[in-house]
């Protein structure tokens, strides 16, 4: 299977896996960026790309920036649709209590690349019983 990404920008930097077996590659910002303690701010990558059939884009945070930094990705998991051929931008939100500062070429977001199922919408007045039935937010406890 084949992503087909296209450079926006000559020296923006591709997409690239880390290590054999990674499930996402990292993604570069392609322009400098300050996040403020509590701000968010959208930096691009300089690319597009062309999804195979069938799949959806994932763009995940890094949990080094996450854990060092309290660097994440306000949406997370961002959806890139497999129709969508526009510039690929990554929301950060700075959760942490210094400035931080996104650096041209750094590795900010990683993107998985998943298939998506389709499903027919049925309306229906009643939904089947199961054990667990209406019970969610905690409701299970906590050990």
């Amino acid at each position: 299977m084949k992503l087909t990404v296209k450079k926006l920008t000559p020296d923006a930097l591709l997409p690239v896996y880390a290590h054999p077996g990674d499930a996402g590659m990292d993604l570069h910002a392609n322009e400098a960026l300050t996040l403020q303690p509590g701000e968010s701010g959208l930096v691009r990558t300089g690319i597009a790309i062309a999804l195979p059939p069938g799949t959806e884009a994932q763009v995940r945070p890094r949990s080094g920036l996450a854990l060092k930094h309290g660097i994440s990705i306000l949406n997370a998991p961002g959806t890139i649709d497999e129709g969508y051929r526009g510039e690929v931008g990554v929301i950060l939100i700075n959760h942490g209590s210094s400035l931080y500062a996104v650096e041209k070429g750094m590795r900010i977001a990683q993107m998985v690349i998943q298939p998506v199922l389709r499903v027919d919408i049925v309306a229906a007045d009643e939904l089947s019983d199961t054990q667990r039935g209406r019970g969610g937010f905690g409701s299970t406890g906590s050990r």
